[in-house]
């Protein structure tokens, strides 16, 4: 082949291989050589637009978003149309329930969302030319490491005692303890001003500065959804309570005189004998209320570091009647079947718990004990006097009332 032969061969190419980047570029090239300007680019992203819908959806949160919240994240909204159809799934496919609105211009799950779960989104909607329109999103809901919650008592729909605080122990530790306790309000129908402490870094409890009114009826409020608890820790809950006040009941237990006195509004409405703590093992003194209440229940020693020579407990019995809790670390006013009638009322026998005569089973309501544990709620209060032990801490149990109002309320983060 001859040099010239060869140069016309290598044009031919180089004129073909133009042609195709012609014919295969998305755009660039002027109209000319395009062919016109009615097949311009600019003409095609016209005639496109005026072919698409005017509805503009909006998912919430934005696709790829992480830590959402299972109560307020998934939200779809649409403007200039109405929303045709919304599908939520979750990672696995399974449907999440929904509710559109009325007028068709929003839609949001009608279930509370599960931490730790990817979710997806899939809207249509159609404007008033009846055009559709599609938006889809994925998002992934906040994880329990990343996420703290409250259990709080008492019980939503309760009926306490007076003495009853909001007591909120927290899954994780908080140490932004100011925007937690601004997220938790406490009121009470009879005005009374309520001050929340915080014991340490998971347990915050909330009370007036005397009794709750009896009658009244008191409202817990978490508004956390979000709230950041410490660093990359955010609440999750959104929820109302209310529980209600019951009588004013207030028992003092005497050592000293080994009788209790119940009394209502002040006075006194029954005497009970009593048999506190030996003087080996006394009961601690102040105000306690009332935590838990078991018709029967097992106190064995060893739990609360009363064990023999061997380990095992220096007591141990599976069937204690009408047992109230006084304390976490193991406080009771409790039925006695096992000690003789003559112990009540003369003598302190028991290991630092309050005993009332009974019988074994439960069963028997003209006991003191039955009558106690019949009349009283969780909530009321018992006071302790005269052991000669010290003053029960207030974190020990829902305790609170033994420190003054001042010391609670210096307590608060807020």
């Amino acid at each position: 082949m001859t040099d010239s032969m060869r140069r016309r061969g290598l044009a031919a190419a180089s004129a073909l291989l133009g042609g195709v980047l012609i014919l295969t570029a998305c755009s660039g090239g002027d109209d000319k050589a395009s062919g016109g300007g009615d097949t311009s680019q600019a003409k095609v992203d016209e005639a496109a637009a005026e072919k698409s819908s005017e509805a503009q959806i909006t998912i919430t949160p934005k696709d790829g978003s992480n830590n959402a919240s299972i109560n307020n994240s998934a939200a779809v909204t649409v403007s200039k149309g109405t929303l045709t159809g919304v599908t939520m799934t979750t990672q696995d496919g399974k449907t999440v329930a929904g509710q559109l609105s009325a007028d068709k211009k929003s839609w949001k799950p009608s279930v509370q969302l599960e931490r730790s779960t990817t979710y997806k989104l899939a809207a249509e909607a159609k404007d008033s030319e009846g055009r559709i329109a599609h938006e889809n999103a994925s998002f992934t809901t906040v994880s329990p490491a990343n996420s703290f919650i409250g259990s709080f008592t008492p019980d939503n729909g309760s009926t306490v005692g007076v003495g009853m605080p909001v007591s909120i122990n927290f899954d994780k530790a908080i140490t932004n303890k100011a925007a937690v306790q601004k997220g938790i309000t406490v009121s009470s129908s009879s005005g009374q001003e309520v001050a929340c402490h915080w014991f340490n870094a998971n347990r915050m409890d909330c009370r007036p500065e005397e009794y709750w009114k009896e009658g009244s009826t008191v409202t817990l409020k978490l508004a956390l959804d979000g709230v950041q608890g410490a660093s990359g820790v955010y609440g999750v809950q959104q929820k109302t309570v209310t529980f209600h006040i019951g009588r004013n009941q207030v028992s003092y237990v005497d050592a000293q005189t080994k009788q209790m006195k119940i009394t209502h509004d002040g006075k006194v409405v029954k005497t009970i004998p009593i048999s506190a703590g030996s003087p080996d093992n006394k009961t601690y003194e102040g105000r306690m209320v009332i935590s838990e209440k078991f018709k029967e229940t097992r106190m064995n020693g060893a739990t609360v570091g009363f064990t023999d020579d061997d380990g095992k407990g220096e007591y141990d019995i599976k069937d204690v009647p009408h047992a109230m809790r006084l304390t976490t670390s193991g406080t009771f006013i409790h039925g006695n079947y096992w000690g003789a009638p003559s112990v009540f009322g003369n003598v302190n026998t028991s290991h630092g718990c309050v005993g009332l005569q009974d019988k074994k089973g439960a069963n028997d309501p003209s006991t003191p004990a039955a009558w106690f544990f019949n009349n009283s709620l969780i909530g009321d209060v018992v006071v302790v006097q005269n052991t000669g032990d010290k003053t029960v801490s207030p974190d020990n149990g829902l305790n609170g009332w033994n420190m003054d109002w001042a010391q609670w309320k210096a307590g608060s983060a807020v």
